[in-house]
């Protein structure tokens, strides 16, 4: 619940301003936190990994193909009595934008993924996702984006509405990209290589822990916030970021017969009866890296 609270008062913030139209043709994240233990003093780093590589090529005036895979891997203790459990998710973003008419366009996605601690492949690893979204060409510089994403996941469905925008000033010294609440990207240009933004990434998934005969899964429930600054090289093609944040992820472990149905964000239809097998995480300050490789998404669709 705390973690909802942080995520509502930080997207009233960010849709209250709003960066150009682009796509992150290639994006490598690396985090590091430790993360406490809200029952105990036990205390466990987590290395994350998150790997994305698009690419997008024109069909027509109104149509360009969206295709891409990304893959993320955590490394963690789940208790001070478990060993170090490795989580990969490899997921095949398949998609189209369309531009529909003068003032609107769709981004269809989908999202077929494999995610678990790949000691013994079964078919609890693998879940399917799809992502809509369509935005409204409000001006120039400023879009706004409704949308809807949906996954199966080992505790159920995961169901999220989607809103944002995007907003890039005249001067093209700030920007921001938002679609909430999965993520949101805001960006000052001090120099032309040099700038300083903010960054929030969120998530709600789940992996299959084959290791123990798939009896068991974890579901991960992660906000991450946070502050960078960010070097442009190559005409600010390819960007490098160093990140300090707000770590507030969560890794709780259930049996693999226990299901929590389907849930809108972090909050199930129905009553979560399943008996939690870990303690809760406490949320932590984390640090981080980022290389992009950006492409501006017009230059394609012009």
């Amino acid at each position: 619940m705390k973690k909802i609270k942080f995520l509502m008062l930080f997207a009233l913030f960010t849709v209250s301003v709003s960066a150009q139209d682009y796509v992150d043709i290639f994006k490598l994240s690396l985090n590091n936190a430790t993360l406490g233990n809200v029952d105990n003093d036990y205390e466990t780093s987590v290395n994350n990994l998150n790997m994305e590589l698009y690419y997008p090529k024109k069909l027509s005036e109104k149509a360009v193909l969206l295709t891409g895979f990304t893959v993320e891997n955590t490394r963690l203790n789940f208790s001070q009595a478990s060993e170090r459990t490795s989580l990969t998710m490899t997921r095949l973003n398949l998609g189209m934008k369309y531009q529909h008419s003068e003032k609107w366009s769709g981004t269809y996605v989908f999202l077929p993924k494999i995610a678990s601690d790949f000691d013994n492949i079964g078919s609890n690893d693998f879940q399917f996702g799809g992502l809509a979204v369509l935005d409204y060409q409000y001006n120039e510089t400023s879009k706004v984006k409704f949308g809807l994403y949906a996954s199966s996941e080992n505790h159920g469905s995961t169901i999220t509405p989607l809103i944002g925008i995007w907003h890039r000033s005249k001067n093209n010294k700030f920007y921001i990209n938002a679609t909430l609440p999965i993520r949101m990207d805001a960006n000052y240009a001090l120099t032309k290589k040099f700038s300083v933004g903010t960054d929030l990434l969120t998530s709600i998934k789940s992996y299959n822990l084959s290791e123990f005969n798939s009896d068991f899964y974890t579901q991960e429930e992660s906000i991450r916030f946070a502050m960078y600054a960010a070097l442009g090289l190559m005409e600010n093609s390819i960007i490098l970021r160093g990140k300090v944040g707000f770590d507030t992820t969560d890794y709780g472990v259930y049996s693999s017969n226990e299901k929590v149905g389907a849930q809108v964000l972090t909050f199930p239809l129905s009553t979560d009866k399943r008996n939690r097998l870990n303690s809760e995480f406490d949320s932590s300050i984390y640090l981080g890296f980022d290389a992009i490789y950006r492409f501006d998404l017009t230059k394609e669709t012009k």
